[in-house]
């Protein structure tokens, strides 16, 4: 069973988002999502600077299993990538809430985004 931290925001898409005081949005992949995906072996992020539609696909993450495109959870501008994660991306399988992928500075109108009690529902984990 996965553990899903509360004080997150979800997508239905299973990208996680973490609000930092100063407004900007950390995101990763969700511990369910790494779950299905087994051995992450490669990472693909964003560059620094670009500028993401919510929704629009940022990243792709590579496991032995598949390859799976990496949704923005809202549209703004890329601010940081770990670069850390890139080199070591089983560290996502290891704890997929501390590995986060990357930083974004949010632009325009916050998307509607699941609370965990939601999130849970959806992947149908008690």
């Amino acid at each position: 069973m996965s553990k899903i931290p509360s004080d997150l925001k979800y997508t239905r898409t299973h990208e996680w988002v973490r609000f930092e005081a100063d407004g900007t949005a950390v995101i990763g992949i969700t511990d369910h999502a790494q779950e299905e995906l087994g051995d992450i072996v490669f990472l693909e992020l964003p560059e620094t600077g670009r500028k993401l539609a919510a929704g629009e696909t940022c990243a792709i993450v590579e496991s032995v299993k598949a390859a799976s495109d990496i949704y923005a959870p809202l549209a703004g501008e890329v601010i940081a990538v770990n670069q850390e994660i890139v080199d070591t991306p089983e560290s996502v399988n290891t704890d997929a809430y501390a590995a986060w992928l990357f930083k974004l500075r949010p632009a325009g109108e916050l998307p509607k985004l699941l609370d965990a009690g939601i999130y849970q529902s959806m992947i149908g984990e008690e």
